[in-house]
């Protein structure tokens, strides 16, 4: 059973009250914008005590023994008069060495004075701990004061070390880190809640030869420091502070883009993206206004990157495997651009309502692609991704509390569990239908710009974005819009299951009928072999080969003569196609036990190492009639694994070889995922 399936959450949450032309009620309990944040049981800090003004960290990079030692000074002022502790998240693996308080002190005319101050480090949660520091009786409220931390953090799960032997090009050791939702508080300690926002800098170290980069609009090389220097001069969340290191390389490919990667997968990167970064800038930018983060680099990580991409600012991570598809490409990309409005500009003040930021930045990308590509294309992909939602609906079932838009979680949930493609999926559905309501989408195009402008560099709930919304177009407001029956607001916010109503997608037919055509050729008796042989699967695009696939899929079993023949029709074809393609051939071969194909599934396990590939294979083969060979592969290729995959296929082996395997059966915090099979194959962009 997958975590998402395990998570215990809780069902309730206050019912929304919308202001129509009789009552200007707020639309729910929450606070609004200007008041106090919203309570967010994710991190154990008082965020709501103090304001957060800046923080820097100088960082010592030792790749030999895994370890950054750092020294954090944040800069703060208390909110609230009589405070007498500051409260950090922090986590497990990060080690506390000392910390100090600088404060202007009145007794001595106004000097600052440093204070060593004492702390204690509790228990949390399992995905972390919270930092209790005693603060000095001279910090006054509305007086800004400083803390230096100073720490050593290891193998926590925001911070992934890699031996050379992991990389692509496999000459140097590499780390990166992963701060969604809530690991950054392994890296440093923090207000780890999307409720607050800051700038940062820094000061990083290595050893000779290594690239550092970070999320940062501004960086630089101390020659005389033999440092890095990083500034990020607009307020970000802890989530979005993220670093890497390793043998990079750059290469410009627009006139605010370059993309950085291994020598040996620049080349690849370049011509795949050369050009086309700048020109969907530019079409975001006609869309919701100004890019506001200067540059948008990219860099190309190794298959040990857990996920397919992030959006963090200046700088978005993704998974250097997806070169491999020209179209997940192109759509990944684009989605993580989209973030640069929506998720990192205006940020979701909770967990809780992580579609404030996914849903509107899917409904963001899929407008990019449709000025870019046109609409034909945007509706196959949206086809794809709804067609996956329905399979998750499917597994889940519909009363499952993680199919709503703002979940209520239980103290000690991961917020990593909300992460699934109701909060991309139902979450764009929910825009597309506010969209409608407008009658015009640059109408709606108008209202997104000017919601920008108007919560930039904040972060809201979904309070700020319906009033704003139903305040920019009062005609709506009057005619209740947000109580119309069976499409309430509260309802699509707080009901489980599918989405009430999804967008006309009539427009993608010319790409979306030959799939189910050829998919009714195939479960149809007997088969029409001739019509089948017309439809030529090397013309299509890449997201129709994989929604006939997953359609195959969900079919199964098949008879071992229709396995036989889509073998014998597809198999050498699908074999020169790229991964998101193969990955779901191989999962029908695995759940139909075509015993003539398996080598093939060997072979894809020996050469890719991305948890989104590896782990739904395991599972499948776990969880049928093939477990022996599961054990055999692995223990075969677990070294050219990371460790945290290798503990969760461990984890996976266990449950079923309990009797035979001996290994460790508790993953560390953060190691797993919680996506189910189908999100980890389905949900390919994190944010």
């Amino acid at each position: 059973m997958s975590d998402i399936q395990r998570t215990t959450l809780c069902c309730c949450r206050k019912v929304l009250t919308i202001p129509n032309n009789k009552s200007e009620k707020s639309i729910n309990s929450m606070p609004a914008m200007g008041q106090s944040p919203p309570v967010d049981i994710a991190s154990a800090s008082n965020f709501h005590s103090f304001t957060l003004r800046h923080f820097h960290l100088s960082l010592q990079l030792n790749f030999r023994d895994k370890e950054m030692t750092g020294r954090q000074v944040l800069e703060l002022c208390s909110t609230k008069p009589d405070v007498q502790t500051l409260v950090l998240d922090t986590h497990q693996s990060l080690l506390i060495h000392s910390i100090d308080c600088k404060v202007h002190s009145a007794s001595t005319g106004g000097d600052q004075v440093r204070t060593s101050l004492t702390y204690r480090v509790d228990p949390f949660t399992d995905y972390g701990s919270s930092l209790s520091i005693c603060l000095p009786a001279a910090i006054r409220p509305q007086h800004t004061f400083q803390i230096t931390i100073r720490y050593k953090t290891t193998d926590g799960p925001a911070i992934w070390w890699l031996d050379s032997e992991l990389t692509c090009g496999n000459s140097k050791p590499f780390v990166f880190t992963q701060g969604h939702s809530v690991c950054n508080r392994s890296f440093f300690p923090c207000f780890d809640t999307p409720a607050v926002k800051c700038t940062y800098s820094a000061t990083v170290r290595v050893p000779e030869g290594v690239q550092v980069l970070m999320s940062a609009t501004r960086s630089a090389y101390s020659a005389h420091e033999k440092a890095f220097q990083f500034h990020m001069e607009y307020p970000v969340p802890a989530y979005l502070v993220a670093l890497v290191a390793g043998d990079l390389t750059p290469a410009d490919i627009g006139p605010r883009s370059r993309i950085w990667a291994e020598p040996c997968l620049l080349s690849a990167a370049v011509s795949k993206l050369s050009g086309l970064v700048e020109r969907w800038l530019t079409v975001a930018e006609s869309l919701f206004g100004p890019y506001v983060w200067g540059r948008y680099d990219i860099v190309f990580l190794p298959p040990s990157f857990p996920i397919v991409a992030m959006e963090n600012p200046c700088l978005t991570f993704i998974i250097s495997s997806i070169l491999e598809s020209s179209e997940f490409l192109v759509i990944d990309v684009i989605h993580e651009i989209a973030h640069g409005w929506f998720g990192n500009a205006v940020t979701n003040a909770t967990w809780e309502e992580m579609w404030l930021s996914e849903g509107l930045a899917t409904y963001a990308q899929r407008r990019i692609t449709t000025e870019a590509y046109g609409s034909a294309f945007t509706c196959l992909e949206t086809v794809f991704r709804l067609d996956a939602l329905h399979r998750q609906m499917r597994l889940l079932g519909d009363n499952n509390p993680v199919s709503k838009l703002q979940v209520k979680f239980e103290p000690g949930v991961n917020p990593s569990s909300l992460m699934n493609l109701f909060t991309y999926e139902k979450g764009y559905c929910f825009v597309s239908y506010l969209s409608q309501l407008c009658g015009d989408t640059k109408r709606f195009d108008s209202f997104l710009r000017a919601y920008i402008e108007k919560f930039k560099f904040t972060s809201v709930v979904a309070q700020d974005l319906l009033e704003f919304f139903l305040g920019f177009f009062p005609e709506l407001k009057e005619r209740c819009v947000a109580n119309r029956e069976g499409l309430e607001f509260e309802r699509w916010l707080n009901a489980c299951g599918p989405p009430l109503a999804v967008p006309d997608l009539s427009q993608g037919g010319s790409l979306t009928e030959p799939v189910e055509s050829l998919f009714r050729l195939w479960t149809s008796e007997p088969l029409d072999s001739a019509a089948i042989a017309r439809q030529d699967l090397s013309t299509w695009r890449t997201f129709q080969t994989v929604l006939f696939l997953d359609k195959l899929l969900d079919r199964s079993p098949l008879s071992h003569e229709v396995m036989t023949r889509l073998s014998h029709s597809y198999s050498t074809l699908l074999d020169s196609m790229n991964a998101e393609v193969r990955i779901r051939w191989l999962q029908i071969v695995v759940r139909n036990c075509y015993y003539p194909d398996l080598y093939k599934v060997r072979r894809f396990l020996e050469s890719h190492t991305s948890r989104m590939y590896t782990v739904p294979l395991y599972e499948d083969l776990c969880g049928g009639a093939m477990k022996s060979f599961a054990v055999e592969v692995f223990y075969q290729t677990q070294a050219r694994l990371h460790i945290n995959l290798r503990k969760t296929v461990q984890q996976i082996l266990t449950q079923t070889f309990s009797a035979f395997v001996t290994v460790p059966t508790a993953p560390p915090s953060g190691d797993r995922p919680p996506d189910t099979t189908v999100a980890l194959r389905d949900v390919n962009v994190l944010a």
